[in-house]
């Protein structure tokens, strides 16, 4: 039966057939009578879109106040990292009112190509107009002096091919071969962003990502927990052997993990930062110093990044960490009622991409501060510095809230 063909009944039977509604066969989902669809109204969730500014709001705050100080250093502008910033998120906000107007379901033509694009992009980075920031050459050089890190692209177009791969793949992603087929393609743009941009921590959320959407899909939950349990077993165990056969070593990662191993005694290759994070953490108390009176921000290496989160500790405690904490999970869950509700499994998986990428950033950020993990250069979503990454997290936001947009809701 194609797409416009219905299914011809005698009279009674056939007004019946409307009265009820019938089933859409390849869709899996029962047709609604014109009454059911006129009671019918489209969603849109402000909840989400409040959750967003508000963190945005606080970011803006801690911005500021992380970075002020560089006027007593260097006699610059106070509010650079400030204003830069808003003006980010002025594109991103214009940014994501069109894409939340969009129909999500054009990104399945071009979530193929965007992915292809994203892997030139990064290649690029290999070519002279790649740069250099503090030793990693992760960003490429645009007009009017701006700098774009490809690998964001990638984590955009993982979010919107990974879940056209599932779909094509249908029921066999129940298979080790349908999972093996969606791996692939995360893998290569893994493999991409750790070669090509020798970005580590980008490559693990990409494939991260690309897990937890196959793990979403997949009728079984136990072979996914033995497997992570067995790799933090594996994981755990290198660790030890490395901390315990290698002092030293040239190679940048392997020194992460000595210095994360023992800060104390590489305090001067790397360790700093780590140490001075621990030090903001601890003497923050429950309620904190006070907005902008933090000592260790004027000694924590580029603290308006990765380590914006210690200050917040320092100046806000324990307290307003929890508060930053539940503007997270408030935002999580919104984003996690929108996957359950879309009206299809792409949609679904989008968002849980969207979620996985949220969440992966937001864990992986605050186990560095807190020393868990070797320092990675993973920034808080919407509360650190950063323009590439917040334009692309608000581009993120912007399809969630298509698809929101997307789901009705009985009046």
């Amino acid at each position: 039966m194609t797409k416009n063909q219905e299914v011809r009944q005698p009279g009674p039977r056939r007004a019946k057939a409307k009265k009820r509604g019938s089933t859409d066969i390849r869709s899996g989902t029962r047709r609604m009578s014109e009454e059911q669809r006129r009671r019918m109204i489209r969603f849109f969730d402000y909840n989400l879109l409040t959750v967003l500014i508000s963190l945005i709001c606080f970011g803006l705050v801690m911005l500021y106040s992380t970075s002020a100080y560089s006027a007593l250093v260097t006699q610059d502008d106070s509010m650079y990292y400030f204003k830069r910033q808003i003006i980010f998120y002025v594109i991103g906000f214009a940014g994501m009112y069109i894409i939340a107007k969009i129909d999500y379901h054009i990104y399945i033509k071009g979530a193929r190509l965007l992915y292809f694009f994203s892997v030139f992009m990064m290649a690029l980075v290999q070519t002279p107009l790649g740069i250099e920031v503090n030793g990693a050459r992760r960003w490429i050089m645009l007009p009017f002096n701006q700098q774009l890190q490809p690998a964001e692209i990638a984590k955009i177009a993982v979010i919107l091919f990974i879940p056209v791969v599932i779909c094509n793949v249908g029921k066999e992603i129940r298979s080790w071969a349908g999972i093996w087929k969606v791996l692939l393609w995360g893998g290569i743009s893994s493999g991409c962003i750790l070669f090509l941009t020798e970005n580590l921590s980008t490559a693990v959320i990409v494939m991260g990502i690309t897990c937890i959407m196959i793990f979403v899909v997949h009728p079984k939950t136990k072979p996914f927990v033995l497997i992570v349990a067995a790799g933090a077993v594996i994981l755990l165990a290198g660790v030890k052997v490395l901390g315990a056969v290698l002092d030293d070593s040239a190679n940048f990662r392997l020194r992460r993990v000595l210095v994360w191993l023992n800060p104390e005694d590489h305090t001067a290759e790397g360790g700093y930062q780590v140490m001075q994070g621990l030090y903001a953490v601890g003497s923050g108390g429950f309620f904190g110093k006070g907005l902008g009176n933090s000592a260790q921000k004027m000694v924590i290496p580029e603290v308006q990044n990765d380590m914006i989160l210690s200050i917040i500790c320092e100046e806000l405690g324990v307290f307003g960490v929890i508060m930053v904490f539940v503007l997270f999970g408030l935002l999580l869950y919104r984003l996690m009622f929108i996957a359950q509700n879309a009206p299809d499994m792409y949609g679904s998986l989008i968002t849980t991409g969207i979620f996985a990428h949220v969440a992966l950033q937001v864990v992986l950020n605050v186990a560095v501060v807190i020393n868990l993990i070797p320092t990675t250069g993973i920034t808080l979503p919407f509360v650190s510095y950063g323009g590439t990454a917040s334009v692309f997290l608000m581009a993120e936001m912007g399809i969630a809230l298509g698809v929101s947009g997307r789901i009705k809701i009985s009046e």
